[in-house]
């Protein structure tokens, strides 16, 4: 236990934390540094807590949310900020950092401007497309995993695969996740699921969450060539909701995190059975309401007189045939009748204006040599031979004298 008394020979751990405080706070009452902006973090309570880092060191910064309402940008991993605060320590980790008590950005971090490069790079060759993403299969039978055979990833992966669906094969692809050559080694991970035999359904490339940095190799562009060369769907679960990786992107599905990429791969066992079985009573419902409603019409036609009598029937519809047979007779003989009669009376019609018919009542018909008749005694000079045609006969004569209808 401490010791109170100003003569003690020793320190307890506060005295020596405070001592340390009062000598940072009072050498570093007000500083001002450039760096990047690195594990960002804005919880509930309205303070910031992020890292300042540069290529070879970096310290703990809070943003108190006093401070915070006087920023009037947006603060993000990756960001190249100048602050300007004071150094503390913090007692219960015993560590010290910087209180931000101002801040304005420098221009985009490094890592910031890399993906947005890259990004806009790809994006214009139509890598991140929609209608490039393909639907995955309801039950896939050959799964292939991408990921570090010890992290976290592989086991939530697993665990909630397990609890799904049983009726698939997964497959580890062993790689780096973070580190230089991480993404070389994806990418040709990618490569081998694609020519592995028996074919695979869907590949996964997966990861917990981290910070930019540790996520930084789901970037690398031969990656995400790969995974838009890849003839199987892919899904990638990389990272947390809040992390977007360019692999996320031409991915054919993105998952939040790896339990979800298990989530979205995997059938509900339970809920398909669950289905299925529904489904299968159905069935049987609609077979036998179809199967009674079939018997009910073959009994009514068992019970019809057709069936029951069927010569009755035949000769009912002979009769039937065999009067209509009679009334067509009756209709045609009636309609030879109808047009006899017409017949008859049109010939009485022509009868009467026949010319003939006329003759026979002592008139003639003289006619030129050619067969006209001859209506003008004008235009018949004296000496032309005309035919004269009698009720019975005809008469040649030659004109030997014209009496004209003015000389009457």
């Amino acid at each position: 236990m401490a010791d109170d008394d100003s003569d003690s020979p020793y320190q307890t751990v506060s005295q020596l934390t405070q001592d340390i405080r009062d000598t940072l706070e009072s050498d570093f009452a007000e500083v001002t540094v450039c760096g990047e902006v690195s594990g960002f973090s804005a919880p509930r309570s309205g303070h910031w807590y992020l890292t300042l880092k540069d290529d070879a060191a970096q310290i703990a910064a809070v943003v108190w949310k006093s401070t915070v309402s006087r920023i009037k940008f947006a603060v993000e991993d990756g960001a190249q900020v100048v602050v300007r605060g004071r150094l503390t320590v913090y007692p219960p980790r015993g560590s010290y950092q910087l209180v931000i008590e101002h801040m304005q950005p420098v221009g985009e971090g490094s890592w910031r401007a890399k993906f947005r490069r890259l990004h806009e790079k790809l994006a214009a060759e139509g890598l991140f497309d929609p209608r490039r993403k393909r639907p995955l299969p309801l039950l896939p039978r050959r799964v292939v995993v991408i990921t570090s055979p010890t992290g976290a990833a592989v086991r939530d992966f697993l665990q909630v695969a397990q609890r799904r669906w049983r009726g698939s094969q997964i497959t580890i692809l062993p790689t780096k996740v973070q580190g230089a050559g991480a993404g070389v080694q994806l990418a040709a991970a990618v490569d081998l699921a694609n020519r592995l035999r028996p074919a695979a359904d869907v590949i996964v490339v997966t990861r917990g969450g981290g910070s930019i940095e540790d996520l930084w190799e789901f970037n690398d562009e031969q990656l995400v060539r790969a995974i838009a060369a890849s003839r199987i769907p892919v899904v990638s679960g990389v990272g947390h909701e809040i992390d977007v990786t360019l692999c996320d992107l031409v991915a054919d599905l993105r998952a939040l995190t790896p339990s979800e990429a298990a989530e979205r791969v995997f059938p509900d066992q339970q809920s398909l059975q669950e289905n299925l079985l529904e489904l299968q009573a159905r069935l049987v419902r609609g077979l036998r309401r179809r199967g009674a409603d079939a018997k009910q019409q073959v009994d009514r036609l068992a019970q019809s007189r057709v069936l029951r009598r069927p010569l009755d029937f035949l000769l009912q519809h002979a009769q039937r045939l065999d009067d209509r047979a009679a009334r067509l007779l009756w209709l045609s003989e009636n309609d030879l009748k109808r047009r006899r009669s017409q017949l008859q009376g049109v010939a009485g019609q022509l009868e009467a204006l026949s010319p003939l018919n006329v003759l026979s009542r002592g008139y003639s018909v003289t006619l030129t040599t050619a067969g006209q008749p001859i209506q003008d005694a004008a235009e018949v000079p004296i000496g032309t031979q005309v035919s004269t045609r009698l009720h019975r006969g005809r008469l040649l004569s030659t004109v030997t004298a014209v009496t004209t209808a003015e000389d009457e």
